[in-house]
């Protein structure tokens, strides 16, 4: 099975991960990162919302590629309203020329009200599956608007469209949504409404196996289709280096890296699947106390082996293919950037997995 082979573009590094802050933007620079990651071969580059907006990167993005999918990675939902996403959405594909790919997420309830300072009005699961359904309506409407296809639901309600807001048919109407999803519900959804699933990488291997892939499959079957329609993202944690000494310094990076994840109780079913609890309370406890630089020695070697891929660089496609063979459709890989540096070696990873 071969594999699409996506990338991140804009993603936190290990500094912003322990609380020391995060690179600034420039137009000029994106340009130039999507043009490079576009012809080192990747079939995607996604953008995540890390402290800045996921959608305008795309927009330059869009105009100085020309075949590789543009997507977030993911955007938060609850704080926008589904009309603000749609109509971004419909104008990045139409922008792109119809490789736009729409990656929702909904975040935790403190981090809305809090951060966000957004409304929490209900739980996050038959919110979200409200939300796909109230912007396939929207985006139905934009195609046809003498017929609109409106929407109402217990928590969002689309219910008037004049021709003055309606920004008009598109070349490319359908959007792909991919759903981010750790829990059994929203992994259901993304089986029963969207196109893909893109997988949190706080879930191991075998939460994977044993949670998500049941849940999209019994989604699936809800809406008539085959599981096999919907395209699973993994997005790896990687521990990757030139030799083993550099893989051992990479370990230690990626142990901060999970451990700001895994300190977040909405994601601790996965580390009460594996009887993790212990860590996970004083994980969140460390990060209530702001020691996020401290929270990476909690996270043992054995955990490691269950959430990422470790290996040399000239290991690493094999390693990938190994683990995600038969589960996954779609690799994001989020590479470190001494491997960046290295374009025909990412050409080659990247290549391998495709004809695999």
């Amino acid at each position: 099975m071969a594999f699409r082979v996506e990338t991140v573009m804009l993603g936190p590094d290990t500094e912003q991960y322990a609380g020391q802050g995060q690179a600034k933007l420039g137009v000029a620079a994106i340009a130039e990162s999507a043009r490079e990651l576009e012809e080192l071969g990747f079939d995607g580059i996604t953008v995540p919302e890390a402290g800045h907006d996921p959608f305008l990167p795309l927009a330059i993005a869009a105009e100085h590629t020309r075949h590789v999918t543009l997507g977030t990675n993911v955007a938060i939902a609850f704080p926008r309203s589904p009309m603000a996403t749609a109509q971004v959405a419909w104008d990045l594909q139409n922008l792109s020329g119809g490789r736009f790919r729409l990656g929702l997420g909904s975040q935790v309830k403190a981090h809305n009200e809090r951060r966000y300072a957004a409304p929490w009005t209900a739980a996050a699961g038959p919110r979200m599956r409200e939300y796909v359904l109230c912007l396939r309506a929207m985006w139905k409407t934009f195609q046809d608007g003498k017929s609109p296809t409106y929407f109402k639901g217990e928590h969002y309600q689309f219910t008037l469209m004049s021709p003055f807001f309606n920004p008009g048919p598109s070349e490319y109407p359908h959007i792909p949504i991919d759903l981010a999803a750790v829990n059994r519900y929203m992994a259901r959804t993304a089986g029963e409404l969207c196109d893909g699933l893109r997988l949190h990488p706080i879930s191991t291997f075998r939460h994977t196996r044993e949670v998500i892939l049941p849940a999209i499959a019994e989604g699936a079957r809800r809406s008539g289709r085959s599981p096999s329609a919907i395209e699973l993202i993994a997005a790896p944690f990687l521990a990757i280096g030139e030799d083993e000494a550099a893989v051992e310094v990479a370990k230690l990076a990626l142990k901060q890296r999970i451990a700001f994840y895994a300190s977040t109780p909405t994601y601790h079913s996965v580390l009460e699947l594996h009887g993790w609890m212990d860590v996970a309370e004083q994980l969140h406890r460390y990060s209530r106390e702001n020691k996020w630089a401290e929270m990476a020695n909690l996270v043992r070697d054995d955990m490691l082996e269950e959430w990422a891929v470790i290996a040399t660089y000239d290991r690493l496609a094999g390693a990938l293919v190994e683990r995600w063979r038969g589960v996954a459709g779609t690799l994001l890989l989020d590479l470190p950037p001494e491997l960046r540096k290295d374009e025909a070696r990412v050409r080659e990873i990247v290549q391998a997995l495709q004809r695999s």
